[in-house]
């Protein structure tokens, strides 16, 4: 039977997200059944800029396609297998048919679902990582609402430039640990580690409790943040807000 996407199911996490221990996926800021997206209505909306669309599947699973009307080269399950609702960012519209970026890899590609399949919303806030001067952005529309140092992976594993959107939160067990507060799953992938912790190398954007890191290269590939930047992100964006990380 198809399912009906939520705003507050919480599911238990069976494989790591990149190198995190079992959490607790949250689904609190989940673009499904929304038309609108908490603060997202502010400064884009009177900026007049063009908001994100996210899309949210309903059913459980979804069919991805080379082009409009063509063959299918994906099936994704909702819920993801972090147990969060499957969102996509979307590209662009044609007819019945959105042009998505894909959570897989190669990082950065695309593919085509139906519309009728999804449930739409948009929203206003989009992160950007500027990895050259270790910092980040939040900007709603055009107008930047919280900023921050950041902390990026080491040589070895470097962080992947690149367009991502955020795919699950996570809240882990002890904000204390390695993860912080809380931890954004993003679409893309480590470009050097193919598994790591029993999970496919998933980037994230997470917390941290040790803030002197912050401003340095020390991670595996995700991005950190302080504890305060990564809770208020978890209150106010929503999952398949749109992450530029550049260099």
């Amino acid at each position: 039977m198809p399912r009906t996407p939520t705003a507050d199911r919480t599911a238990v996490l069976t494989r790591p997200l990149a190198a995190a221990a079992l959490l607790t996926a949250l689904t609190a800021c989940s673009a499904g059944g929304a038309p609108e997206q908490p603060g997202g209505g502010g400064a884009a909306a009177e900026a007049g800029t063009e908001k994100a669309q996210i899309a949210t599947v309903i059913g459980e699973e979804i069919g991805v396609r080379d082009e409009p009307d063509g063959a299918l080269v994906e099936t994704l399950s909702n819920p993801n297998d972090l147990g969060a609702d499957r969102v996509f960012l979307v590209e662009r519209a044609e007819g019945d048919w959105l042009e998505v970026l894909l959570p897989v890899r190669p990082n950065g590609g695309t593919g085509w679902i139906r519309r009728d399949e999804v449930e739409l919303a948009s929203t206003g806030f989009r992160l950007e990582v500027d990895m050259d001067a270790f910092s980040f952005s939040v900007l709603d529309g055009e107008k930047e609402v919280r900023s921050g140092e950041v902390a990026i992976g080491v040589e070895d594993t470097p962080t992947p430039p690149g367009r991502y959107y955020f795919t699950e939160l996570l809240k882990p067990s002890d904000p204390k640990g390695d993860y912080g507060a809380y931890a954004f799953g993003l679409s893309g992938f480590s470009p050097t580690l193919k598994t790591f912790a029993g999970g496919p190398g998933q980037l994230a954007v997470h917390g941290t409790p040790d803030e002197s890191v912050l401003g340095t290269e020390v991670s595996h590939g995700c991005v950190r943040v302080s504890n305060d930047d990564i809770t208020w992100m978890a209150e106010h964006m929503p999952l398949g807000a749109p992450v530029e990380i550049s260099e």
